[in-house]
This record gives C-alpha cells, structure tokens and sequence, in this order.
C-alpha cells in the first residue's frame, strides 16, 4: 500500500506525466479493444455502410469525450471560464491554450483506433462493398440476368465467407478494397503526424513570448486550484479538532472536575502546542458564516494578479536604515540623538 501510495502522490505532483500516461493507456486500450473486437457485417445493403462508417467514427469519438472526462484541467478551464471578472481579468489565450493542450491528449487514443481500422480494412470492406465492379476481378458472367437489386444484395454479401458462394471473386473484391483502406491508414498517419510537429516546431518559433505567457499563466491557474483545495482541507481539519475539543470541553467540564487526574507538565505543553498550531492553522476563520463568505468571494471576486509588499516592511526597512547611520554620523536628518553611554571596566592582566 505504501508503494500505490507513493506513486498517486508522485502522479499528483506531476501532472503533465500523469496526463501523459493516461493518453498512453487510452491509446493501447483502444488498440487492444479493436483486437477483442469481434466484427459481423451484417452483409445487407441497408445496413453495411452505417455499420462500417459507425464502427469507423462512434468509437473514437467516445475515445475523444473519455479523454476529456478524465482530463482535471476540464474544470479547470470550465472554472476559469465561467467565473465572474471581478478584479481578475481573463486572458482568452490562456483559456484557448489550455483547450488546446486537453484536446491534443484527447485526440490520441481516437487516432489509435482509426488508424488500426483503416489498416485491418474490415469496416472499409462492410461499407464499400456495394460499390465494387465485379469486372475488374475477371470474366465473371455472375451478374449477368440480375436486377439492380439482386446485384446489390449478392455485392453487400461479400464480406461474409459463408455467404458468398464464389469465394475467389470475394478474395479479389477483399484485397482490393483492403489495399485501399490501408492506403487511406498511412495518409491519415502521415497527416496527424505532420499536424502534430507544425504544432510543436513551428508555433514556438514565431510565438514564443505568447506561447510562454500562456504556458506560465495555465499552470499557475492549476497550481493556485490545487493550493487552494490544500488550504481547505487543512484549515477544515483544524477547524473540525477545535471544534470537537470545545465540545468535549464543554460537555464533560464537571465530568473533568469530579475525576481529575494528574498530568505531566511535558504532556501539558504538548497539549498546548497542538492546540496552539491549530489555531494558527485557522487563519482568524472561527464562524461558518465566516468561512462561507470567504468562499463566496474567492468564486466571485479572485484577487488580482499582482503582488505587493506590505508597507510595515518598508517603513521598518527605512527606520532601521535611518537609525543606524544615524548612530554611524551622529544625525539623522539633522538633529543629533540622545546615545545612551554605557561604561566599560577593563581589566588587565600580567600574566
């Protein structure tokens, strides 16, 4: 248990490798639900296009919406889109980016499993086989006194062995079809993979100073999320150990008076110390309308993005500065002031 446990939190504390492993488990779980996958054409005209073209698209668009549902930064960029201004203005480029960056780890695991069907060609074949013109496989006169209707219901029965009785014209129509579908598997490699190095050699070169603005501020937004929840769950962990400790105080006070019993100084102050931190830990935050109010205008009011010191600092830093050289001069600001004298006993010695 240790062990999961030290890996969820390195997972947690790393994001972008956690991200980037579950694309990679999504994009091997498509691959192998493919090859699970038993595929039956139904082999009639009405229903082998829908069949092939829906095998095609239906499972990577569920692959795409999967990746999204299990992406955190979703309701993040949800959050950030849907909160008030208040005084923190939103940047459309941060929201765009970090869109971007879901939807390309989403796009993985869809391009998997459309790659690995168009490469089989068994869902191109249920689709197109209606299509085929059965005389460039040879001199076949099979077709010859069929209406338009027989000829599509015999071609829609090519994909399937035990129907189809003339099997070398169902191997010609098969490999014919199945080149063409992986020829159209190797195009769509060959353009998300171009796609994918104009995203990520081309658009830093000519927008780096953008691109790392945007970058910056989307993981600033993830990490003030996830320092925020960290707040809560330690200043409500406080909260709940004062809370009880005032119960139990109050509940079992004469309880204490009629049975009390000597404690150690050293357990005492142990004590004291907990209790002690615990208050820090509240943060002055002592009342639920308190603390919802607080929440309240975290949601609707986010504090600007623009840290400042604290003027105590400041005038501090001066007085001390003004001081000591003052002591150095023998002035500050022209007015001498009053040094105490202390007096020195030196003694010497003749050893």
């Amino acid at each position: 248990m240790d062990k999961f446990r030290m890996m969820f939190q390195f997972l947690q504390s790393n994001q972008e490798s956690f991200m980037n492993g579950i694309c990679g488990i999504m994009a091997l779980a498509s691959a192998q639900m493919y090859s699970a996958f038993e595929f039956s054409c139904p082999c009639m005209p009405e229903y082998n296009y829908t069949y092939g073209i829906g095998l095609l698209f239906i499972p990577p668009i569920w692959f795409f919406l999967l990746g999204f549902v299990l992406n955190n930064n979703v309701s993040v960029l949800a959050e950030e889109w849907r909160r008030p201004t208040g005084r923190r203005t939103k940047d459309p480029t941060i929201l765009r980016y970090m869109f971007c960056s879901i939807t390309q780890r989403s796009l993985i695991a869809p391009a998997v499993w459309v790659s690995v069907t168009l490469m089989d060609g068994k869902s191109f074949l249920c689709a197109f086989s209606i299509n085929l013109d059965l005389d460039r496989f040879g001199n076949y006169s099979i077709l010859k006194g069929m209406s338009e209707a027989e000829k599509i219901r015999l071609l829609a029965k090519i994909p399937c062995k035990d129907l189809f009785e003339h099997q070398e014209i169902r191997v010609a129509a098969s490999r014919y079809i199945k080149c063409i579908s992986q020829a159209c598997g190797w195009i769509f490699l060959l353009l998300m993979t171009f796609t994918a190095f104009l995203i990520r050699a081309i658009r830093p070169c000519f927008t780096q100073a953008a691109f790392l603005k945007t970058k910056y501020w989307s993981h600033y937004i993830d990490i003030e999320r996830k320092m925020f929840d960290e707040t809560c769950k330690e200043h409500a962990k406080s909260f709940a150990k004062v809370c009880i400790h005032q119960y139990f105080e109050n509940i079992s006070g004469e309880m204490q008076n009629l049975h009390h019993r000597h404690r150690d100084d050293s357990d005492e102050e142990d004590d004291e110390d907990k209790q002690r931190s615990d208050e820090e830990k509240l943060l002055g935050i002592r009342a639920q309308d308190d603390m919802n109010k607080v929440l309240w205008n975290w949601h609707t009011c986010k504090p600007a993005l623009a840290l400042r010191k604290e003027h105590m600092d400041d005038e501090n830093n001066g007085k001390l500065n003004g001081n000591v050289n003052g002591v150095a001069n023998g002035f500050v600001k022209g007015h001498t002031h009053d040094v105490e004298k202390k007096e020195w006993a030196v003694y010497y010695s003749k050893v």
